[in-house]
């Protein structure tokens, strides 16, 4: 426990030592633990931070991932009063939503008289319960049922709002004037094609058709004979009769899995050139095709901040742009992985946007509301703001409503929302806001240009994300999203 800052006196296994069998020491593993609240809440981070710990890894991830999944045996009986949660190898899970007023990432440990250990990745919370049995057998209170009702649901309470199924915080700015309500087709519609591919920008190009990347898969079908970082592809149509096409490019092909491997961030069509921002270069890398995605070349390096770029999409080829600019937003940070306090923009004339020195940053707006820029990328500020939630994104203008709309990612574990406003640099209003969207660890949230109805009231949205109750989302994932 050393190397998680938990001391030899803050913990015992084994009723408090070993038994020797033929002088082989064994420990008791069925009981008998005993831990401090802290070393507790130590080990609950190590499991929420997938076995890193202050840079360091210490458990493979995809183990971490393996003990806090659920485990696929039989469900425990659910008498009414006693909630019991499904078992992974190891813990306990509420993948299922169990304990409804809990997100469904949360994972706990239990010891007798109610010790517990609850953990909520998507709420960055971490619970440690030490005292007595806090059940009332005679009032029908299982162990699991008076966690919930003297422990999970007050906590809750006191810092979710429950909306509907959805747990919702408090949002970084005002609700919307313009969308008051954003209502997602049920589950059962989204169509899912490119399994065990995600990443995808995507940007409408002067064809009709539109061009996007996947990431750490092979494309839609047929699939590519190996497994890509950076792979490209079309998609043809509209939903729900759309198809995907790979496209092969020898020039613009990575391979590489996770962060090891370079991946497309945002992609931009302007007067036929595609271009495509690239992370995991340090930090991001521009590139361009003038084929439509078939060869690519290679340009500048962003090596402050931008570190996960993405454009500002228009209509087909860039129409309909407020200006003769194009617009670029990014966390502020090196790392793709990670959840900044900000967001950050930059602009580049058309014309100009393989040329480093011709990019201005966002500063701040002036005592008249206009913004103010600056050539140095040093006295950059933040054009959005949300302390610990700011990760990836897509922005797209939608005509229709004449709003802005940023879709931004809290972090991967299904926490995301929809911002609006009616200049590329705000003032911003929240649209939608959740901790949690109820289809496990999602992630990546792209609403394509093409696919804005007229009214600019019906959209279509493309994510990716993990296996969750037996379906896979690791894909070019399509919902409706009706704006109300």
């Amino acid at each position: 426990m050393d190397p998680i800052g938990v001391s030899e006196g803050e913990w015992s296994i084994g009723y408090g030592g070993p038994f020797e069998v033929d002088g082989l020491k064994l420990y008791a593993n069925w009981g008998g633990a005993e831990f401090t609240a802290r070393a507790v809440a130590r080990v609950g981070r190590l499991m929420m931070h997938k076995g890193e710990w202050q840079g360091r890894r210490l458990v493979d991830a995809a183990w971490v991932d393996r003990v806090l999944s659920y485990a696929g045996t039989p469900l425990p009986d659910r008498p009414p009063g006693n909630p019991q949660p499904a078992p992974t190898l190891g813990w306990y899970t509420n993948h299922d939503g169990v304990w409804p007023a809990v997100p469904r990432d949360a994972f706990a440990g239990a010891g007798a008289g109610h010790q517990v250990l609850l953990v909520v990745p998507s709420l960055d919370l971490i619970i440690v319960r030490n005292g007595e049995l806090l059940d009332d057998p005679e009032a029908g209170e299982g162990f699991w049922g008076a966690l919930e009702k003297y422990l999970f649901n007050p906590i809750m309470e006191a810092i979710v709002d429950q909306d509907a199924a959805t747990a919702t915080t408090n949002t970084p700015y005002p609700r919307s004037e313009v969308i008051r309500q954003v209502t997602f087709a049920p589950v059962s519609t989204i169509i899912r094609k490119g399994v065990d591919s995600d990443n995808w920008p995507i940007t409408w190009a002067d064809d009709g058709d539109m061009y996007t990347a996947y990431g750490d898969g092979w494309g839609f079908e047929p699939r590519t004979e190996r497994k890509l970082s950076l792979g490209f592809a079309k998609v043809i149509g509209s939903p729900p009769d759309f198809q995907g096409v790979n496209i092969r490019s020898p020039s613009g092909e990575r391979e590489g899995d996770g962060a090891l491997g370079p991946k497309a961030s945002g992609m931009l069509m302007v007067d036929g050139v595609l271009y495509m921002w690239v992370r995991n270069v340090g930090n991001s890398q521009l590139a361009w095709s003038k084929d439509h995605g078939r060869t690519w070349e290679w340009g500048f390096r962003f090596e402050t901040s931008f570190g996960c770029p993405t454009f500002l999409n228009f209509g087909r080829n860039y129409e309909g742009a407020r200006d003769e600019y194009v617009y670029v937003y990014s966390q502020d940070g090196p790392s793709a992985y990670e959840s900044y306090d900000q967001v950050v923009l930059a602009r580049v004339l058309k014309d100009r946007i393989r040329d480093r020195e011709a990019y201005e940053f966002f500063q701040r707006l002036d005592d008249a509301g206009e913004p103010v820029w600056t050539p140095d990328i040093h006295q950059r500020g933040p054009v959005f703001r949300y302390l610990g939630r700011c990760q990836r994104m897509d922005v797209v203008y939608n005509p229709g409503l004449r709003r802005y709309l940023l879709a931004l990612g809290f972090n991967h574990r299904g926490g995301w929302g929809i911002f609006d406003a009616p200049e590329p640099w705000g003032p911003w209003t929240t649209a939608f806001h959740t901790v949690y969207w109820g289809l496990g660890n999602t992630h990546y949230y792209r609403l394509p240009s093409k696919w804005i109805s007229a009214d600019g009231r019906t959209m279509y949205l493309v994510f990716s994300g993990r296996t969750y109750d037996g379906v896979i989302y690791d894909a070019f994932c399509v919902r409706r999203v009706d704006l109300g």
